[in-house]
């Protein structure tokens, strides 16, 4: 004689399974991101370089480092402020380690120049590295000596503590690939074109392959 709860046992173990197939995926797409914010001069061209990066989910222009609060570009790049010109990335960590991401910024950027970075000179246009806690700050060191090591050059970049991350006003984001008509000396065109012709006139990626030759990752 089958008993009523005799029935049941099969159906509660289907529930359970899905149960749990639905636990593990609603886990898996919640897998945490991490944060890492660089200064590399013009931060169209840090947050154009990334968001290339496998294991990147975003590029964030903005301003750190400095005591101003909620400031804006004017205020950055006219100086005093003490703000860098930053990007916030998020990264996967399970894709991509921040070690790797290290090695690929110090190579994208001229990180012997204190003065700026390319044509972009000032102190908001350094290079820097922000930290949150101890084991941040001993990758980026063990990433900086490699890069001192491999260029044989002093590298001036400093490793500073993590201060408030300010987004930038709208119209910096994803400058590199807006559709928006911009007033140049060429007259106006497209906003992608027009970053483009200013990244070259600039000379980024001519300095980053003079320093690092096939190393670089984002020359072109």
């Amino acid at each position: 004689m089958t008993r009523p709860f005799d029935t049941l046992k099969p159906i509660a173990l289907t529930i359970a399974i899905i149960f749990g197939t639905l636990l593990q995926c609603s886990g898996a797409k919640a897998a945490p991101t991490e944060t890492l914010i660089v200064a590399g001069g013009c931060f169209w061209c840090v947050e154009s370089d990334f968001e290339q990066v496998k294991g990147v989910s975003s590029a964030v222009s903005g301003y750190t480092g400095g005591k101003l609060a909620n400031p804006t570009y004017k205020q950055v790049s006219r100086g005093g402020t003490g703000h860098f010109e930053a990007v916030e990335i998020r990264f996967d960590p399970a894709v991509v380690s921040r070690e790797t991401l290290l090695n690929m910024f110090f190579r994208s950027v001229d990180p012997t120049d204190a003065g700026g970075q390319f044509c972009d000179r000032g102190d908001s246009y350094r290079t820097a590295i922000f930290v949150s806690n101890p084991a941040e700050k001993t990758i980026a060191e063990a990433a900086k000596a490699n890069a001192q090591k491999a260029l044989g050059q002093k590298i001036v970049t400093p490793i500073l503590p993590a201060a408030r991350f300010y987004k930038s006003e709208d119209y910096h984001q994803d400058y590199y690939k807006g559709d928006n008509l911009v007033i140049t000396r060429f007259g106006p065109i497209k906003q992608s074109k027009a970053y483009k012709k200013y990244r070259n006139a600039c000379g980024r990626d001519k300095r980053v392959k003079q320093l690092w030759g096939n190393a670089a990752p984002f020359a072109k």
